[in-house]
């Protein structure tokens, strides 16, 4: 029979169902959920009719420590068989043994040890194999917040376990029924038609936190909750410049928020995935500024979670047919099968659209995973999951900047009807633009951009569509992913990209350039020399200072080059040709 009594707790804490978190598709989610334990504090326990008359020795500070079970030590090496969250118990013979001379050091070890492996506390009967606690003990025991308690003299341990263990099996139960209320009061909302907002309402007005409801990347659906956790939660460093809730800092369960600077102090939080049927809906996240979260708040949030997927779910239900009517709709504008006259303006009003103001297209579109190489065709497909976050994040911004703005999702691409100021579109577009992309943080993927010329009458929306549609077409293959190109911008390629044989320019840049279309390392080298120096209007000086060359190694260059296009150098007809070809090659990566 093994030489010491050892009582598992009760495993009072409740993470994630594991199907959950298998379906679970958020990014950067690796460890379990760590829920707070549904327990006691110390301070709580010392009012149980055994512990009645215990005396705290050291670590006043830690008496909000949660006990969610309890243990015995009657052995000298209990650390492998201690668990977080235990109240331990000994009569002190452990610690009586050994030389005296390193009773003080081996006391000081376990100590540290103890709080290190996360007990709430320590309770000692003193006064037959130990006196007293050396002080520097006592005085280590304060500096962690570890509480060690002198239990009172007559006490039996059997009489702490079962009045212990009693208190804490009526709080689990009084957990489960706080959130089984909660998961009734939830289900009543919905089945009265209420959507995530009266949720989240719901759920902090019980809870009394504030209450967020995200996508999966943070971008808020729902956010109820009073004063002074509100600003707290403002001030705590968790929002990127977007207004992003940043919910990649955060694990599932319950945490301790850290600030900007890593220090303690920012409240704490608890937090859990809305999954349905392996789709990752988003995030519920419940915060108080005062680090005093109910302690079933993440078994409520859990309740809550189904409710707030099934609200999800049937919200895209009834959004998907709405948005194909409007999205069908509007695409017929925007491509001029219906001329935007006042009676398409007044149908656009009745479905909350305005488009009779001065406005610009924008056509986005998401970058594959892996980037293609340029000007060819193909290349990763961008996933329907994907494009629905991509959709959302722009419909979120807009709706924060102006609701009657039109947003809708097509196949491959997110249109977006921008209300400007014409004299500083530029600016706007850009503010929006940064507000969808954020920090790239919350699985955020790169888009490219395309935005049109400034509209001032409803009856340019088919022209600007097409402007916007060409401008990301061509500003990704000169630019590459990630890229915003307005129209305007686009200088020559805008003339190239209306040629719509690709084969025939390609013909061009070969007959122009000769070897030097070829794809191959000295071509494309040779390519940068030609270019620079048409960038500098041939002055071989700052050619060579700019391509860090010598003067007579870009001499020997330029003769080289001549040789295989011409005499560009004093030909300014051909010079034209060679920077038209360079370009191609530029634009359709021939």
């Amino acid at each position: 029979m093994s030489p010491f009594l050892w009582l598992e707790g009760i495993d009072v804490s409740y993470g994630l169902p594991m199907v959950t978190v298998a379906n679970d598709l958020a990014e950067k989610v690796r460890d379990l959920p760590a829920g707070l334990p549904s327990g006691l504090p110390v301070r709580a326990l010392l009012d149980s009719p055994s512990l009645a008359g215990s005396a705290v020795l050291a670590g006043h500070a830690g008496l909000d420590r949660v006990v969610g079970g309890l243990n015995v030590m009657e052995v000298p090496d209990i650390l492998p068989w201690v668990k977080p969250h235990e109240f331990l118990l000994t009569t002190a013979f452990p610690l009586s043994q050994g030389v005296p001379d390193e009773r003080e050091r081996v006391l000081l070890e376990l100590v540290v040890e103890l709080n290190a492996r996360g007990l709430a506390a320590l309770g000692v009967k003193l006064g037959r194999y130990l006196a007293e606690l050396p002080p520097r003990v006592l005085e280590r025991a304060d500096e962690l917040g570890f509480p060690i308690l002198r239990l009172p003299d007559g006490v039996a341990f059997d009489e702490v376990l079962a009045d212990v263990f009693t208190r804490l099996l009526d709080r689990q139960a009084g957990v489960l029924a706080e959130a089984d209320a909660l998961h009734r009061a939830i289900s009543a909302i919905v089945l009265a038609g209420g959507g995530l907002p009266q949720i989240a309402d719901e759920v902090s007005r019980l809870l009394d936190c504030v209450v967020l409801i995200t996508t999966p990347d943070g971008r808020i659906l729902a956010d109820e909750g009073t004063e002074p956790h509100r600003s707290a939660l403002e001030s705590s460093g968790q929002f990127d410049l977007s207004g992003r809730f940043m919910v990649e800092r955060l694990r599932p369960g319950y945490q301790q928020l850290r600030s900007s600077g890593g220090t303690a102090g920012s409240g704490c939080a608890a937090m859990t995935s809305i999954v349905a049927g392996g789709i990752d809906h988003g995030r519920i996240v419940a915060y108080r500024g005062d680090g005093r979260l109910a302690s079933g708040t993440s078994q409520a949030l859990e309740r809550v979670a189904i409710v707030a997927a099934l609200t999800i779910t049937k919200e895209l239900a009834v959004s998907a047919v709405e948005g194909k009517f409007r999205g069908d709709y509007l695409r017929d504008v925007l491509t001029g099968l219906v001329a935007a006259d006042d009676t398409v303006v007044a149908h656009c009003r009745s479905l909350g659209w305005d488009i009779d103001r001065p406005m610009v297209v924008v056509v986005a579109e998401l970058d594959p995973i892996e980037a293609s190489a340029p000007g060819v065709a193909g290349g990763p497909v961008v996933h329907r999951s994907q494009h629905e976050r991509f959709s959302s994040a722009w419909h979120q911004v807009m709706r924060a900047r102006d609701k009657s703005a039109p947003v809708v999702a097509f196949s491959s691409e997110v249109v977006t009807l921008l209300p400007v100021r014409p004299e500083d579109a530029a600016s706007a577009v850009d503010h929006v633009v940064s507000a969808v992309s954020g920090d790239r943080g919350g699985g955020r993927q790169s888009f490219c951009a395309g935005i049109s010329r400034v509209v001032t009458a409803p009856d340019g929306i088919a022209a600007a569509y097409a402007q916007a549609r060409k401008a990301v077409s061509v500003g990704r293959r000169v630019h590459g992913n990630g890229s915003t190109s307005h129209f305007d911008s686009l200088g020559v390629h805008r003339l190239l990209s209306l040629v719509p044989d690709t084969g025939e320019l390609k013909s061009f840049a070969t007959e122009v350039l000769g070897a030097l279309s070829r794809d191959s390392a000295e071509a494309a080298d040779l390519r940068i020399t030609l270019q620079t120096l048409l960038d500098t209007n041939l002055n071989v000086a700052e050619t060579a200072r700019l391509l860090h060359f010598h003067y007579n190694t870009l001499r020997y260059r330029i003769a080289k080059l001549e040789r295989m296009v011409g005499p560009f150098t004093s030909d300014p007809h051909l010079r034209l040709d060679v920077a038209l070809a360079l370009q191609v090659v530029q634009m359709r990566g021939i």
